[in-house]
């Protein structure tokens, strides 16, 4: 997918100013490698070594992890934090406003949320329309 492609670079620069602070990244292949055969295992794995992933990158085997969380594009983010010994979804959506281009981001949604939440403050925008590719199922 050109829209996961062209997001990569920004997720690996997320994992790495916002993991030590408690907001590591998680990314997690929902499509099923025969409908989508650049999505095997063995594809992901020399993906994340090829860009020098700094998270972890997991298959969703099963399918069925997308469809609990809703996501139907990829990329699609969701921000949990831990509260009472449960994680809660603070925003679900787009990394940024501009997913084909990184040097015309305006708005950086992701980062916004995870820094009021780290300010102590509720995420004031909770939600917006992932942009990307179908998940492939």
């Amino acid at each position: 997918c050109p829209y996961a492609v062209a997001s990569e670079d920004r997720i690996i620069a997320l994992d790495q100013e916002f993991k030590e602070k408690g907001f590591p990244v998680i990314a997690i292949n929902p499509n099923n490698p025969e409908v989508q055969p650049a999505d095997t295992f063995q594809k992901m794995q020399e993906k994340a070594k090829e860009k020098k992933f700094t998270f972890p990158y997991l298959y969703d085997e099963s399918h069925s992890l997308y469809k609990t969380y809703g996501a139907a594009k990829t990329p699609h983010v969701y921000l949990l934090q831990k509260e009472q010994g449960k994680y809660r979804v603070k925003y679900i959506g787009a990394i940024d406003d501009n997913v084909r281009n990184a040097n015309a981001v305006k708005e950086r949604f992701l980062a916004n949320a995870v820094n009021e939440l780290l300010q102590g403050k509720e995420v004031s925008v909770k939600e917006t329309k992932a942009i990307g590719c179908s998940v492939k199922v």
